[in-house]
């Protein structure tokens, strides 16, 4: 499997394209769509996963999903987002255009097994950040798409729409500390890490009893 890690948008927010042969699914689509439709013009994808629905991981959603003509999948928690700039927090920044798409074809409501095409993953619900943030785990790749719940030293902010320190921590320490070590964490901002290397040195969650 060929992962893609593209900085899109105005924040720069890592979105990642997954290839399979001619076979793609691409996680958090957060702007510049004319230059993703560009860049897959070769592939044929199928789905589109979000790991949550702030603006800056939804900014092109609308444009490739009928480019496209794919589905999107995302946590039930905020499926109403895509079309409130309140909630996903386009309406809130100044100088922020706002995003407002159509609803999700697919919610995932519990954790487990997610099978699109040739693609298997693992959803992990990952709350704190945002009320339906969601992991996405490839056991065979050792990699977890963890949106912006957990970063290179540090962790998603929590003082938006729905945000909790509190379930935030306990997302971290129950769902994804407990991958393998060396599991690569491929997250919405900045480079990726590793559990093993956050477990060690984060600062954040170093001391939450490990």
């Amino acid at each position: 499997m060929k992962i893609e890690k593209l900085p899109l948008g105005p924040l720069q927010t890592n979105g990642y394209l997954l290839v399979q042969g001619k076979e793609a699914v691409m996680i958090d689509p957060g702007g510049g769509a004319g230059e993703l439709i560009q860049y897959t013009k070769d592939y044929d994808v199928t789905a589109i996963l979000l790991t949550h629905a702030h603006f800056d991981h939804i900014g092109a959603l609308e444009e490739v999903r009928k480019e496209w003509n794919c589905p999107v999948y995302m946590h039930a928690e905020e499926a109403s987002w895509l079309e409130d700039p309140q909630k996903n927090g386009s309406g809130v920044f100044p100088g922020i255009e706002a995003v407002r798409c159509s609803p999700p074809e697919h919610v995932i409501v519990e954790e487990g097994p997610l099978h699109v095409g040739s693609f298997r993953f693992d959803v992990m619900y990952t709350p704190g950040h945002s009320p339906g943030s969601i992991s996405f785990y490839l056991e065979e790749e050792n990699i977890v798409f963890s949106g912006d719940v957990l970063f290179r030293g540090g962790v998603g902010r929590t003082d938006l729409y729905g945000g909790s320190e509190e379930v935030l921590l306990e997302s971290i320490h129950s769902r994804l500390l407990p991958l393998p070590e060396d599991t690569i964490v491929a997250n919405g901002h900045g480079p990726e890490t590793t559990v093993g290397s956050e477990k060690e040195t984060n600062p954040f969650i170093n001391g939450f009893g490990w």
